[in-house]
């Protein structure tokens, strides 16, 4: 009886363990949700948002377009573009938003900076209806706080389909490839165009003024 009491124990201790495993995992995944963001070089965005508070991870891809399999090399129809997961308690949706509008020209809209042509159009994809209305506020809001109309605004916002992840050699690129990075960005005028749009409040999430 001895044995068999220690082994029922052990069975409930490994029992236990799974249920408390199973459960983490369900409190993470309904913790993470997912924006899709499409606003000129995918390193640059991916670079720019992946900091913030309550962002899990960025990864570089292509959306918007109906070409299967989608690569550097051939992404016809599609947008550079980032997956964005994050933690709704640690950064809102709206939030993000206001920092992915502080990142881009969203009077451009054939192109970011140096970058022009389709894939490199400032689009938001929600995914479903309440990104939606959060991404149609988020228009109006940005033309306000830069005393522009409403149709002044270029940003996009297209029905989310699927995203391709890029490539491997696209993923961190910033981090791993500093030098080249930093040249690009510079050499593109994208932060010196930022602070011409946005003034003080270029790069910030801060509350929509």
């Amino acid at each position: 009886m001895n044995y068999l009491s220690k082994k029922i124990g052990i069975a409930l201790t490994l029992f236990s363990l799974l249920i408390n495993l199973c459960l983490s995992s369900v409190t993470i995944a309904a913790s993470q949700e997912e924006a899709i963001l499409a606003g000129g070089c995918f390193w640059c965005l991916e670079h720019d948002l992946e900091g913030l508070p309550g962002v899990i991870s960025v990864q570089s891809g292509y959306t918007g377009g109906e070409l299967q399999n989608p690569t550097y090399e051939n992404h016809k129809g599609h947008q550079e573009a980032v997956l964005v997961k994050f933690d709704p308690e640690l950064i809102s949706y709206e939030s993000l938003l206001r920092s992915y509008f502080r990142n881009v020209d969203p009077f451009d809209g054939k192109g970011q900076f140096c970058d022009k042509g389709d894939s490199y159009r400032p689009v938001i994809f929600p995914k479903g209806e309440d990104q939606q209305r959060v991404a149609i506020d988020s228009v109006g809001k940005a033309a306000e706080e830069l005393n522009k109309t409403k149709k002044s605004i270029k940003v996009d916002i297209k029905q989310f389909d699927q995203f391709w992840l890029a490539e491997e050699y696209h993923q961190n690129f910033a981090e791993l490839n500093n030098l080249k990075y930093s040249f690009y960005r510079f050499a593109c005028g994208r932060d010196q165009r930022l602070d011409e749009v946005w003034g003080q409040r270029s790069r910030t999430d801060g509350q929509w003024e």
